[in-house]
């Protein structure tokens, strides 16, 4: 059916409130290429045609090899089990589940997701998802100026650059600072955190894929009365320590390493938890399990004032959604391998990248950069310019190489393996990189 908003009466009515005597004269201010630009379009083809013409361009496609990206993003397997499920109409279709004795399948899943992320990061309550990981690590730093009142925020160099970036539009919007902490060794170094800080935030595995002992920062941070915001793979915490172990107030991350499709960088989700004593800090939405009226187990959307909308200025988060489908895809994918079979998939990549770290430093020239241990990815120096390297060995039939910003050094790149590769792959990608750097 048509979509139209506003009748012609309406229209009227508005141009005459604001003086304009057409819309034409309401745009008029604008310049003629922005208001009307020409657009170069093809004549129009028949429905035959356009599926033809969309084949001929699929065809110049290239067949490309495993890849062996990462810097956030990664490929990892999803059992099937996970995407029949997600196509269910009742998770496909549903949006917010406003009124809880109609949606507890949806609420249901979304508190076995909440539950799930609880107990990897060890913080006891998390929320029902976020964007992605940038948006969700400015939202738990919000969280911890809020709780503690203060206005300066201290990062590590070893947090994502692009999520350094994403938290500082987020600070520069409510008048907070941030002060950046360079790593040394390609890792955070330990440091007193004074009076007036009230988030230190840090990242385990950090963006070079280096392991991170993050205990001594989080004591730091709370003798200046600060809390720690930990970013975190929430895939790493299958065999890594979770944050609430060491320290960690608030715990963030993107959950794309959780089953999800790397699909050009979305759409994927992000992850937040806490300790209790926050939860009227928490953004988002929060589901919670009850009983009715009969003393029957339900679940319902708590601590949800929505002041969004009715207190705008005042609100604690303008999020007003999440990434629901996509944190229940996590959730599935959890809960189809089990703590054993995440802590599989999570040491396979870890052989798999110390393996491939071990082949690609055979290759005259290349040198190492990330610090051992480290987890599925890893930095190496390499005697070109990265960005060549990344789009000739492309042209090879191989995803790799993931430029790696220049504030971290010069011709770095990002590899990553993962439980999808076997020796042959790395041995393919060895062969390819040396032709490349020949």
């Amino acid at each position: 059916m048509d979509y139209t908003p506003h009748t012609e009466e309406e229209i009227q009515a508005m141009l005459e409130r604001v003086g304009a005597g057409s819309l034409e004269d309401l745009y008029r201010h604008l310049p003629k290429e922005v208001l009307n630009p020409e657009i170069s379009l093809p004549e129009p083809l028949p429905e035959w045609a356009v599926l033809e013409e969309l084949k001929r361009l699929a065809g110049k496609n290239k067949p490309a090899f495993k890849a062996f990206l990462g810097g956030g993003v990664r490929g990892h397997h999803t059992p099937p089990v996970v995407q029949a499920l997600a196509s269910r109409g009742e998770f496909l279709t549903a949006y917010t589940p406003y009124q809880p004795e109609v949606s507890q399948g949806v609420l249901q899943a979304t508190f076995e997701y909440q539950t799930m992320i609880a107990e990897l990061t060890g913080l006891e309550v998390a929320n029902a998802s976020m964007y992605d990981g940038a948006t969700a690590l400015a939202e738990g730093v919000l969280l911890a100026l809020r709780e503690t009142g203060r206005m300066e925020v201290w990062v590590s160099q070893g947090v994502h650059p692009e999520y350094r970036q994403v938290l500082l539009t987020y600070l520069e919007a409510v008048g907070a600072s941030l002060r950046t902490l360079p790593l040394e060794g390609g890792r955070t170094p330990a440091v007193e955190v004074p009076e007036g800080v009230g988030a230190v935030v840090a990242q385990n595995p950090n963006f070079l894929g280096a392991l991170e002992d993050l205990a001594p920062l989080a004591e730091a941070a709370h003798r200046a009365g600060a809390l720690l915001v930990a970013v975190a793979d929430p895939l790493s915490l299958g065999v890594l320590k979770p944050p609430g172990a060491y320290g960690a107030d608030i715990a963030v991350g993107d959950g794309q390493t959780l089953g999800l499709p790397m699909g050009f960088g979305g759409p994927h989700f992000g992850y937040l938890a806490t300790k209790k004593a926050f939860v009227r800090q928490m953004p988002g939405r929060l589901v919670s399990e009850t009983v009715d009226a009969e003393g029957k187990r339900g679940y319902i959307l708590t601590l949800q004032a929505r002041e969004q909308y009715i207190r705008r200025a005042k609100a604690k988060s303008n999020i007003t959604t999440n990434a629901q489908l996509t944190a229940l895809m996590g959730a599935m994918y959890l809960a189809a391998l089990g703590p054993e079979g995440l802590k599989e998939v999570a040491l396979s990549g870890v052989a798999m990248a110390h393996r491939l770290w071990e082949l690609l430093l055979e290759i005259p020239g290349v040198e190492p950069f990330t610090p051992k241990p480290f987890f599925n990815e890893f930095v190496l120096r390499l005697p070109k310019e990265p960005q060549t390297v990344r789009e000739a060995l492309a042209a090879r039939g191989f995803h790799a190489a993931t430029p790696v910003p220049k504030e971290y050094g010069e011709n770095l790149a990002l590899f990553a393996a993962t439980e999808l590769h076997r020796e042959e792959d790395l041995l393919a990608l060895q062969a390819a990189l040396r032709e490349v750097l020949a």
